[in-house]
């Protein structure tokens, strides 16, 4: 298939970019402003060719870098008309992440992740993708007795979640309005290798550990989350955008599994002990406006319609991270 990935120079899309390119037989155009991840990044997951911004044309699909990289950004309308014309599937990563910018600039949030996805929206439609995959995450739903599930009703705490909301309506509408078939994916904490410039707790922490510094757990650490490994999350955006009579509908992709920030650390730490990294400290933090007390997820619905479930243990894929980040920290990455 021929893939638009907005975002596809982050943790996520050059994840699911080594996916398509091992397979073989896609094509696929990343459109990326650069404000993230970077041509390195994109170039540790495929070889690659970036085009200009006018004249585009997708890569013959087995040619010897089946991958392009366009530079720009989804609030370019124009741009994002161009980029998605011809392409099957497009996977919009591209956002705002993270409740805390949502808090301090709740205008730019609400450009990038209502605009910007209502542009990947009229792209699509306009240039004939019979699939959008929409990156979207628990944050809509807000405060809850969890687990969540599709049908909890939304009520979001942060900025964020209100963003990611409207995103999920824009896609309801899209495929009720349009017949663009959409597919609104809810991840959970999604960690792994490539997630050096992710903000998120694991990455943070181990970042925080490396550097010899302080891990600071905002609250008590009794908040909970549900912690996804990368790989799981890349099978089930191929599932998204495989399965058939899915149009339209959203999805919880988490382990189902409840976990605390302070297990987390506890997991972690003789981890990084194995790695050569001890005497981390810890200290509590203030708790951080915006953030939901409990989160997990019920992925029922997922293994029932996507055929997906997570594979990967939160001590196994901690373990694969902590290796990936310490070999990076060395220059042992190839």
């Amino acid at each position: 298939m021929r893939w638009l990935i907005t975002g596809g120079c982050g943790f996520i899309g050059t994840a699911v970019v080594r996916d398509l390119a091992a397979a073989g037989g896609h094509t696929v155009r990343v459109l990326d402003n650069l404000s993230v991840g970077t041509r390195t990044d994109l170039s540790a997951a495929s070889a690659f060719e970036e085009r200009e911004t006018d004249g585009m044309r997708w890569p013959d699909r087995d040619a010897q870098a089946p991958v392009e990289l366009v530079v720009g950004d989804i609030l370019d309308e124009h741009l994002v008309l161009e980029a998605a014309l011809g392409a099957e599937v497009v996977l919009h990563l591209a956002a705002n992440t993270g409740v805390g910018p949502s808090v301090a600039d709740p205008r730019a949030d609400c450009t990038a992740n209502v605009v910007g996805t209502l542009n990947v929206l009229e792209g699509a439609r306009h240039g004939g993708a019979r699939r959008l995959v929409f990156a979207s995450s628990g944050a809509p739903v807000g405060e809850c007795e969890p687990p969540i599930h599709e049908e909890c009703v939304p009520h979001p705490v942060s900025p964020y979640g209100a963003s990611k909301l409207a995103g999920e309506g824009y896609c309801s509408a899209y495929f009720r309005t349009f017949g663009l078939e959409t597919v609104a994916l809810r991840f959970g904490n999604v960690y792994g290798p490539g997630s050096q410039h992710k903000s998120s707790v694991v990455a943070r922490f181990i970042r925080q550990a490396l550097d010899g510094e302080t891990l600071e757990i905002y609250g008590d650490g009794r908040q909970t989350r549900d912690f996804l490994y990368i790989d799981d999350l890349v099978r089930a955006v191929r599932r998204a955008a495989e399965a058939g009579g899915i149009g339209g509908e959203v999805f919880q992709i988490a382990t189902s599994t409840e976990r605390t920030v302070a297990e987390l650390v506890e997991t972690l730490l003789p981890l990084l002990r194995a790695r050569g990294v001890g005497d981390v400290a810890v200290r509590h933090g203030v708790a951080r406006l915006g953030d939901v007390r409990r989160n997990y997820s019920d992925t029922t619905k997922a293994r029932r319609r996507l055929d997906w479930q997570a594979q990967v243990s939160l001590r196994e894929g901690l373990e694969r991270t902590v290796a990936w980040f310490v070999a990076g920290e060395r220059g042992e990455l190839a």
